[in-house]
């Protein structure tokens, strides 16, 4: 209630309405160590209603998270580690980021998910060192968002055991009583789901909350909903129970009212020492923690191979040497020259970083054959269908990396990433390593037509910051994509294929060398150099063929590969000024999608040829070609641009 007040921002109602029930969680019942919030056996603990933020840091503060006071009274500040939501590498305890609501939801059902498969994997008969929940706090508005039935339905489906979500039933959002517009029986719903629901539970009578959490902890095979009913802004006399108590801070004198009907008598930020004294989850927390070593140390004395790969995993460093299957697969595609579909050589990537990296995990959104995801030999846990649930997928792959121990990704259509947008924005945001694949990539994909054809998704890709983006040309640039992406540790990188084939392109040692640039020099000009042709994915075919066409006319062409623009524009300026001199002001980009970005490196004075309309349906070839994706067209831009004096 302070620090909103102090900040003169923040949501007071949903921290006052759940201090009562988050007091039992934090204090008796959750599994953690203040001291180690990186512990790997800890509860993860999730406020998918992240507006509420004020919650959680009043939480770790008092709990002993190395959160203090002063973080406290800096909430919302300029570089405070206390953000207006929470955020994930910022504050300590902090497992996700969450503000759009639902997405922690889905994030909670990812860890949930890699702890069970982790403790499938790992466990060991008595010795059981995968063995923690995943607690979830959600809110109304979590629930009327569609990402919400994706994830619980999944969820429901999986029997994620350990996954406990607590409903902050308090009928309020921003417009008022939800009553007016959402109306459906949340506990009916989740056990449609396959839950098992806890109702009716006075979440400000601490023995209810006690003894419906501690049900929640008996593991009955489905995942659990506890119905905590809530009064918004509890506390505050005038305005809880209202829409006022919940998106502003609630004014000096109900700041005043609500101290004198909590009958809280000290100043704002003051917490008696006894308190914290009472609070500090420290000394149990380092007990909960010993005790698990102790049983590490047994299973390390039984298992010891077992262990070391359970700690190299935990820790998220890649084994030893992986590189080297993916490696030669690039040298070999690049001695057999064989033509292929870019998602058919994102597959033989995944093929061979699967056998050297255990901890890969991969899914589809009901698009596994199309997408090309699933390799030999992947049962065993380490493939999922998630069904027709592309956001609701992305956020999970999110939590299950989170999570640790696994490098999952994901697939589906290019198109369909507009679905799960905003969790791949999150993704970027978190700057977490998740991997994003993405196929049929343009109008090339032929007669499903423009409901299913991308035209404005690789900008939306690349002006994503933190998101790396590759589109390559052939199995080369597929593989060297797929060996960066896996070895990022800053950011997600999105990965996008074609569905038809590609002609594979011949490259000097240099110009292989430098494919892991992100861009390179992949033909060289006869001659004087007059234009630069800059092309990716399944447009570099048509950019060698133009070069031919050119240079039989005397022109000095050269064609530049980009598969990752963001990779290029990160090389050092010698490196990109060789690829691209700054004297050579004549270049046309070639991609069969939106324009826009294109003009950042071809300039006033170039020329971009590219898709700025909705596509057709049509067999994909007619599609390109009535679109201008041909070789013609391309040389008749190009003419223009050296005719341009």
């Amino acid at each position: 209630m302070d620090a909103v007040q102090q900040a003169n921002s923040g949501h007071p109602g949903a921290p006052m309405g759940l201090a009562d029930m988050a007091e039992v969680l934090w204090r008796d019942v959750m599994i953690h160590n203040p001291r180690d919030p990186n512990w790997s056996n800890r509860d993860r603990f999730v406020l998918s209603n992240g507006h509420s933020s004020m919650l959680l840091y009043s939480l770790l503060h008092l709990t002993g998270y190395a959160v203090s006071i002063d973080d406290i009274k800096a909430f919302r500040q300029l570089h405070s580690m206390t953000a207006g939501h929470p955020e994930y590498g910022e504050c300590p305890g902090v497992e996700t980021t969450t503000g759009p609501l639902g997405q922690g939801l889905a994030n909670a059902v990812g860890m949930a998910l890699a702890e069970k498969r982790l403790a499938e994997e790992f466990n060991r008969g008595e010795h059981t060192i995968v063995d923690h929940r995943t607690w979830v706090i959600v809110g109304d508005g979590c629930l009327m968002e569609g990402i919400s039935h994706e994830a619980a339905s999944l969820a429901g489906t999986l029997e994620l055991s350990k996954l406990i979500c607590i409903y902050d039933d308090n009928g309020i959002s921003i417009d008022g009583e939800v009553d007016q517009w959402f109306t459906e029986d949340v506990p009916a719903r989740f056990e449609s789901y396959g839950w098992r629901v806890i109702r009716g539970v006075d979440g400000h009578d601490a023995a209810e909350v006690d003894h419906a959490l501690k049900a929640a902890l008996a593991d009955d095979g489905r995942p659990t909903l506890v119905c905590t009913k809530t009064i918004i802004g509890f506390g505050a006399p005038h305005k809880q129970g209202t829409a006022a108590a919940h998106g502003a801070a609630l004014g000096v004198e109900e700041v005043a009212a609500a101290r004198q009907m909590l009958n809280w008598g000290y100043a704002a930020f003051e917490v008696p020492q006894h308190l914290y004294e009472q609070w500090s989850c420290v000394e149990q927390g380092k007990a909960h923690q010993a005790a698990w070593q102790a049983r590490f140390d047994a299973y390390q004395s039984e298992y010891p191979e077992l262990a070391a790969e359970y700690v190299r995993r935990m820790s998220g460093r890649l084994p030893a040497g992986w590189e080297s299957a993916i490696r030669e697969l690039a040298e070999t595609a690049q001695i057999q020259m064989q033509p292929l579909a870019t998602r058919k050589s994102s597959q033989a990537c995944i093929e061979a970083i699967a056998s050297a990296v255990p901890e890969l995990f991969g899914g589809s959104a009901d698009l596994t054959s199309s997408n090309g995801t699933k390799w030999n030999g992947a049962q065993n846990g380490r493939y999922m269908s998630f069904g027709v649930r592309e956001f609701g997928m992305t956020a999970v792959c999110n939590g299950m990396l989170l999570h640790g121990g696994l490098r999952p990704f994901s697939g589906t259509f290019l198109i369909f990433m507009e679905y799960a947008r905003n969790a791949l924005r999150l993704a970027a945001l978190m700057r977490i390593p998740n991997l994003f694949v993405y196929t049929h990539d343009s109008v090339a994909l032929g007669e499903d037509g423009p409901t299913h054809q991308p035209i404005e998704q690789l900008t939306n890709l690349r002006t994503t910051p933190n998101l790396s983006t590759w589109r390559p040309c052939d199995t080369v640039e597929s593989a060297v994509a797929w060996e960066l992406a896996v070895a990022r540790s800053d950011g997600p990188t999105a990965l996008v294929f074609t569905r038809q084939k590609t002609q594979p392109q011949p490259r000097d040692a240099a110009a292989f060398q430098n494919v892991r640039r992100g861009g390179y020099v992949l033909s060289p000009e006869t001659g004087e150099l007059r234009v630069i042709i800059i092309a990716t994915g399944s447009e570099v075919e048509l950019a060698m063929a133009a070069q031919a066409q050119l240079a039989a006319a005397g022109a000095g062409v050269r064609v530049v590969s980009m598969p990752s623009t963001d990779v290029f524009l990160a090389q050092d300026a010698e490196y990109r000024a060789a690829v691209l001199p700054d004297h050579v002001r004549k270049r046309v980009a070639v991609e069969a999608g939106h324009s826009d970005w294109w003009y950042r490196l071809v300039g006033l004075d170039g020329a971009v040829l590219g898709i700025n309309r909705f596509g057709l349906s049509a067999p994909g070839e007619l599609a390109m070609r009535e679109l201008g994706m041909t070789v013609d067209n391309l040389v008749k831009v190009v003419r223009r641009i050296l005719d341009d004096v």
